[in-house]
């Protein structure tokens, strides 16, 4: 597509300059060479329900991914089928690094999947703790997954690759740039089940990754720091603001992303099936009525959420049992449990 120049809009036009440039077999044999593979949309292992929300909303900047390199022998849809992103600041303070630890070895422990970007500081140590108990973990690149970055990490990432996976959207060879770190923050939220920010300064690359999870209908945590910590800044902030959701612990992780389940040897109280949805998608669900049917624009009117992200959300709430769709539009689901309200089975 990208040499008979059928790619429109603005992805089109920035392609055009390099449309002569073909690196597909070189770059396929050192994939192969590293030992690990390209994952494209029609392998069976493709993350479709996760990365569904991207269709959905518009820009360049907010594509899917068109394929993903991958190092490890895990499928990669079986890993993010229940997965947490944890993130934060690279300068993470020693109150971070600890906080980090804990959830994320309590996490790895229950069968969670934690996903993070494998810099220093707090994806650094979010990746150890997983190993260490061990639990599997993702890495999620700016780069290729044939390099090492940071270089500093080169053997932890190596044990990532051993026990979960190294992921990237980006060819062997590829270096590190700004715009890639950014674009790999909407990864490793799209990969994930919720966000959680352990320690974030004011304009940390952690936020942007939990805009992003925002963005994609993901729920959003931050752990509260010292309001002298300037760590903290960022997380302090996100709670004051609604942002994101005050978390202590793997356990108010597991309240907040769901499903609620055991934990830990203690059965977490359920009294809806409605308590796991979060953000957009309590909004989407609670504005259908109680009877009837309404189209996505009217729902779009009715909760407040845009138009794109009520697309994008709404085949997510079908799956699970949350709503159902006919020529009328879309209705409630009685308690997620797949029976239209109003009617008896």
């Amino acid at each position: 597509m990208i040499r008979r120049g059928a790619l429109n809009g603005e992805l089109g036009t920035r392609l055009t300059v390099r449309a002569h440039l073909d690196s597909a077999e070189r770059d396929l044999e050192m994939i192969a060479a590293a030992g690990g593979r390209l994952v494209s949309p029609d392998d069976p292992e493709w993350p479709a329900w996760q990365l569904l929300p991207f269709g959905r909303l518009d820009g360049a900047d907010t594509a899917p991914p068109i394929a993903l390199w991958v190092l490890g022998r895990r499928p990669l849809d079986e890993l993010v089928e229940r997965s947490v992103a944890l993130v934060g600041t690279r300068a993470a303070s020693a109150y971070g690094e600890q906080v980090t630890a804990e959830i994320a070895g309590d996490l790895a422990v229950d069968g969670w999947t934690i996903v993070s970007g494998a810099a220093f500081g707090v994806d650094g140590a979010a990746h150890r703790a997983a190993l260490g108990v061990g639990g599997t973990t993702i890495a999620v690149l700016a780069c290729g997954v044939d390099r090492s970055y940071p270089a500093g990490h080169a053997r932890l990432l190596q044990s990532v690759a051993a026990g979960g996976l190294v992921v990237s959207e980006y060819a062997p060879g590829t270096t590190p740039a700004k715009h890639r770190f950014l674009a790999r923050n909407r990864l490793v939220a799209g990969l994930s089940a919720g966000v959680v920010v352990v320690e974030a300064g004011w304009r940390s690359g952690a936020r942007n990754t939990a805009a992003w999870g925002r963005k994609l209908g993901r729920p959003v945590a931050a752990v509260p720091g010292p309001v002298t910590s300037a760590a903290s800044v960022g997380c302090n902030r996100m709670i004051r603001d609604g942002e994101a959701i005050l978390v202590a612990g793997a356990r108010d992780v597991v309240d907040v992303v769901g499903p609620l389940e055991l934990f830990d040897g203690h059965e977490a109280v359920v009294t809806r099936d409605t308590d796991r949805l979060t953000g957009d998608m309590l909004l989407i669900y609670e504005a259908l009525p109680a009877a009837g049917s309404q189209s996505a624009a009217e729902l779009s009117e009715t909760s407040g959420v845009p138009l794109p992200m009520v697309r994008a959300l709404l085949p997510l709430l079908e799956l699970e049992g949350f709503v159902g769709t006919d020529d009328t539009g879309w209705f409630r689901l009685r308690g997620g449990t797949g029976n239209r309200s109003g009617t008896v089975t």
